[in-house]
């Protein structure tokens, strides 16, 4: 009987002593998963942060280099199109200073052309005033010849032109015939004298555009014009206006 009580007793033995070594192998793994599940403290939480902003500081400089890049990246035959676009505007644009630089010198040779038909013009106007074919103004002046006797000669308002013209004057006009190159003297029958074939009553009026006093000078030297007048029985007077305008104009 006794024998029978321990051959039960052993087998409940054995069962309690496995089911305290399976607790003692739970405590041991429980405690070593403790040890190795991290700790987050707070230089590792900022560790982290920090990670965190220099990761997105990476991809932002990735993506704007990407965006920079794009000439780099892309293939052989888009670079050949971006190429001939490039060329095709460089080409545009030669040409448009070419037309610019056309237009420049158009209107250079305008404001040229301008300058020389402003400067034909002043010539123009010149020779048109010397010839007699245009009215004049300027300083001068006035020789009047008092004939009332009609004694004095057409060689002595031939003597008058001519000391008038060695002194200087450009312009000159005798009553109302403007004097040229080729004007000429003639007394005229039952007196009086013809100037280029207009005939000319006394009194005589010389008007000559010059230097007043060299002119002046000129008809008054002793032996000269002045006393060729008085030797012919008639009078001159000579006077510098402010200004003297010559109307009278030869035909062209």
């Amino acid at each position: 009987m006794s024998d029978r009580m321990e051959s039960v007793g052993a087998p409940e033995e054995a069962t309690g002593a496995a089911e305290e070594a399976r607790g003692r192998l739970r405590d041991e793994k429980a405690g070593l998963l403790g040890l190795l599940r991290p700790r987050a403290t707070k230089g590792q939480f900022i560790a982290g942060l920090l990670c965190l902003v220099f990761g997105f500081a990476v991809v932002t400089q990735v993506q704007s280099t990407k965006a920079d890049s794009t000439f780099a990246t892309a293939r052989q035959d888009e670079l050949v199109g971006i190429l001939s676009d490039l060329s095709q505007r460089s080409d545009r644009l030669r040409a448009d200073i070419r037309d610019l630089e056309d237009t420049k010198a158009s209107l250079e040779r305008d404001g040229q052309g301008d300058t020389a038909m402003e400067e034909a013009r002043k010539r123009a106007a010149t020779y048109g005033v010397l010839a007699g074919t245009l009215p004049a103004t300027g300083e001068g002046i006035e020789l009047d010849i008092s004939d009332p006797s009609r004694r004095v000669r057409s060689g002595v308002l031939l003597d008058a032109l001519q000391e008038l013209r060695d002194a200087g004057a450009e312009v000159i006009q005798i009553n109302e015939v403007r004097a040229g190159v080729n004007t000429y003297f003639a007394d005229s029958p039952g007196g009086g004298i013809a100037v280029d074939g207009h005939r000319l009553d006394p009194p005589y009026r010389f008007l000559a555009i010059g230097d007043p006093h060299v002119l002046s000078t000129a008809l008054n030297i002793p032996g000269g014009v002045m006393k060729s007048i008085q030797n012919a029985g008639g009078s001159g007077s000579i006077t510098q206006p402010t200004k003297i305008t010559v109307s009278a104009v030869r035909s062209p």
